[in-house]
């Protein structure tokens, strides 16, 4: 007659009972291999969202907005800043439609472009340097272009729509965009500076 589990132990002690071994799902599982697959996709995306919306707000919509502004650039194109004359002259030729367009534009767009760029480059900082003091170093230049290019969209909106125009507020409203043209080039120098320190890091070492 077989002998069940309890009495093959009793005579042969616990090592002869087969250790139960709980089921692991491994489908749950996630490899270095899947997860650096997500960051990529995640970061292809971001940076595709980050193409196309400057593309949008600065390739295109402000160049449309030149229509309604009697050629005159919006204060935002202006790598070099502008001035009191330039801003007086926008005013003269932007009806208060025209200047409800560029609020909104300054809303949507406007605002989705420094927000995703922003994110989308600490994500690509994050993911190809491991060293916290360079991390935070790269990470500073977005993180400022995204706070100085949306305080650039309420300046300009302020300067455009105030009932006086002040020499102050020309002068802000041409630092803050002067100052985020520069951050994002830095920006994508940062990027660039990442990309390399990744690509080193992961480089097989040759013996």
């Amino acid at each position: 007659m077989a002998k069940t589990p309890a009495q093959r132990a009793a005579k042969h002690g616990q090592a002869a009972t087969p250790a139960s071994v709980p089921a692991v799902n491994t489908s749950t599982q996630r490899s270095p291999q899947k997860a650096q697959g997500n960051a990529n996709l995640l970061l292809i995306a971001g940076s595709v969202a980050s193409l196309f919306l400057f593309w949008y707000f600065h390739l295109l919509t402000l160049n449309q907005m030149t229509g309604l502004s009697g050629g005159l650039s919006m204060p935002d194109s202006m790598f070099f800043g502008f001035d009191m004359a330039h801003v007086e002259a926008l005013r003269a030729a932007m009806d208060p439609d025209a200047m409800g367009q560029l609020q909104f534009v300054h809303k949507t767009a406007g605002t989705l472009f420094p927000l995703v760029f922003g994110l989308s480059a600490m994500t690509m900082v994050a993911i190809n340097v491991a060293k916290k003091s360079v991390r935070w170093m790269l990470w500073i230049l977005p993180l400022l272009f995204a706070v100085v290019q949306l305080s650039a969209n309420v300046a300009i909106d302020n300067m455009l729509g105030a009932e006086k125009l002040s020499s102050s507020a020309v002068s802000l409203a041409s630092a803050l965009v002067m100052a985020s043209w520069f951050l994002l080039i830095l920006s994508l120098a940062g990027i660039g500076v990442a990309l390399f320190i990744g690509r080193k890091r992961k480089a097989p070492s040759v013996l």
